[in-house]
């Protein structure tokens, strides 16, 4: 079956003829198309799924609420303007999360973890249907515009969903994450902007953490600031008066001076957030009470108790990655053996809890983990997940030669977005 980012088939063609229609207007880099063996499933009246037929139930029932998801964001932001919301679950090759094709999500199976924790991944590819698809960033120097909306935005669909305290733990790693961004890039401080300057430079230098994370607090902040009905008000007319069209960060700044900052009188540090280096200092500091219980569990464990008489019940996969985000990220033989013991983290089936893990393991010689890392390794082609375990193998001797031992086995697996940045990590150099 052939499918893309148009109108599609939901059975295979007698003849092998495929046919597509796209009414809305779309910029070049959101034409997708897939061929490969194949079903669908619909999951709801404007969703559905496509995947091989082994994984269809499996990705149907992870995705089950991805109609629900739709209602959420039109009740926030207006009208769902594509007709469906389709997804593709792609082979693990796939070097992104997800892509936001219109009407079919390009989207990575690392998120079929079999308990729908990780799905505010579709909360987010689907936002993109407005903030990108709808509205769309002109140029990659106002890539923001894209993806700081968007995670903002799948922020906002997962707490009318599954409450506050779930969005704010979301926002607590995005933060994490922001700041250990930002130490990366010392060394090149403009990229810390969110409007660039990538004259003379691959746009792919502007997918960092900066356009999403520091992006999203900063309307977050607006919103803190102008209170939540007005700003979803402005949110709601900027999406319907700018359909189908390009945005730049300066007609956005025209638009939130005259619509919102000055209709209410607001006094808002939006140069210093857009065109400054770093994070500004009123940024929204996130404070999650379920992320307070799990902080109380790693002073604990850190100070003598045994790993399986944590309190550690219940937890989401949030819960367990701020969890290995905060503890050491060097430990010993016997820390690491309590931990593995007590929570199975070397042979965790979900990719995130896998990752974090897994660097740990790296960095404290934890050899024990070493066939698990080469088969996660040689079984997922998501670059985010492969970037930080191969980094931290070069750091040391051993990790080196087994990155390199490794790499040599999956890069033929591994889609050119991940070769072209491993590659360069590990040095790699092609046989003639």
């Amino acid at each position: 079956m052939v499918v893309m980012s148009a109108t599609n088939p939901t059975e295979k063609s007698a003849d092998g003829v495929y046919n597509f229609t796209m009414d809305q207007p779309i910029p070049s880099y959101l034409i997708a198309l897939a061929a490969g063996d194949l079903v669908f499933k619909p999951i709801g009246n404007r969703t559905g799924v496509y995947t091989e037929p082994s994984m269809l139930d499996k990705c149907a029932d992870e995705l089950a609420d991805t109609e629900k998801m739709l209602e959420a964001a039109e009740r926030l932001y207006g009208p769902y303007k594509w007709e469906r919301y389709d997804i593709i679950v792609l082979p693990p090759s796939f070097p992104f999360g997800g892509m936001e094709n219109p009407r079919l999500t390009f989207a990575t199976p690392t998120i079929i973890a079999g308990d729908r924790s990780l799905t505010s991944l579709i909360a987010h590819e689907m936002a993109h249907s407005w903030s990108g698809n709808l509205v769309t960033n002109a140029t990659w120097n106002d890539f923001w515009l894209n993806e700081g909306f968007t995670v903002y935005f799948e922020r906002r669909i997962m707490e009318e969903l599954y409450g506050k305290e779930y969005a704010e733990m979301l926002a607590q790693l995005g933060y994490q994450d922001l700041l250990n961004e930002v130490e990366g890039l010392a060394g090149s401080p403009d990229d810390t902007k969110l409007k660039l300057d990538l004259s003379d430079r691959n746009p792919d230098d502007a997918m960092s953490e900066i356009a999403y994370e520091k992006g999203a607090f900063f309307l977050r902040m607006l919103e803190e600031t102008a209170g939540r009905v007005k700003f979803d008000e402005f949110l709601r007319n900027y999406f319907t008066e700018h359909s189908f069209q390009p945005m730049t960060t300066e007609i956005f700044l025209d638009y939130l001076d005259k619509n919102l900052v000055k209709k209410n009188n607001l006094k808002v540090n939006v140069d210093e957030w857009v065109h400054g280096r770093g994070i500004p200092s009123n940024i929204s500091m996130i404070n999650s009470s379920k992320f307070k219980a799990v902080d109380t569990e790693i002073g604990r464990w850190t100070t003598g108790t045994p790993a399986k008489d944590l309190a550690t019940k219940g937890w989401s996969t949030h819960e367990w990655m701020h969890f290995l985000k905060n503890i050491p990220q060097v430990l010993n033989k016997n820390q690491l053996k309590d931990l593995d013991n007590s929570f199975g983290f070397t042979n965790s089936g979900n990719a995130e809890i896998a990752c974090l893990w897994f660097q740990i393991a790296i960095n404290s010689g934890y050899t024990e983990a070493n066939p698990k890392i080469e088969a996660f390794l040689t079984s997922v082609g998501r670059r985010k997940f492969l970037t930080p375990l191969y980094k931290a193998m070069i750091q040391i001797p051993e990790g080196k030669k087994l990155a390199n031992k490794i790499y040599e086995k999956a890069r033929p697996g591994y889609h050119f977005v991940a070769t072209s940045t491993i590659d360069r990590i590990v040095g790699y150099q092609e046989k003639k």
